[in-house]
């Protein structure tokens, strides 16, 4: 195995890892909050990319206008997300994450995080300077990589 291919290999297993336990503990309080992927995936379009009707909700979910008013209509129930008048459209409705809904995203977020500040108390001091200065170098790369991307070219003419 090459250097490369073994690198490849490490990041894998590491993302592996990460992955399934910041997965974990967010999805636990999610199911214990009573929300669907598709309850999610709204909250998090909220918290993300701001205001926005039903229809862009539908959009950007791919399902169904009316799936995605039935989800927002469960969600509007649970006090989690707000309608709210357009100010463009008096007419329309804009959908908005309430407090509650904020506080329960917060709390999900920082679930994730919990088992990484396990993770320190298992490193020495010494192990965990070894990893803060790979992780700056590989964010570093992966940013780098992001603005070298065709994709990233594409987007800044």
């Amino acid at each position: 195995m090459t250097g490369g291919q073994r690198f490849a290999q490490v990041l894998r297993e590491w993302t592996e890892v990460f992955m399934h336990h910041s997965a974990r503990d967010f999805k636990a309080l999610m199911d214990e909050a009573g929300l669907s992927h598709t309850h999610l995936s709204i909250l998090m379009r909220l918290l993300h990319g701001g205001r926005c009707g039903v229809s862009q909700v539908g959009d950007h979910l791919g399902i169904t206008a009316a799936a995605a008013s039935q989800a927002v209509e469960r969600l509007v129930q649970m006090r989690l997300i707000e309608r709210r008048e357009d100010p463009h459209d008096r007419r329309a409705k804009q959908l908005a994450l309430s407090e509650d809904g904020r506080a329960l995203l917060r709390r999900g977020l920082e679930s994730r995080c919990l088992w990484m500040e396990r993770l320190t108390d298992v490193l020495t001091p010494a192990e965990r300077a070894v990893v803060e200065d790979a992780l700056t170098l590989l964010t570093r790369a992966a940013r780098t990589a992001e603005e070298n991307s065709p994709a990233a070219k594409g987007r800044n003419p």
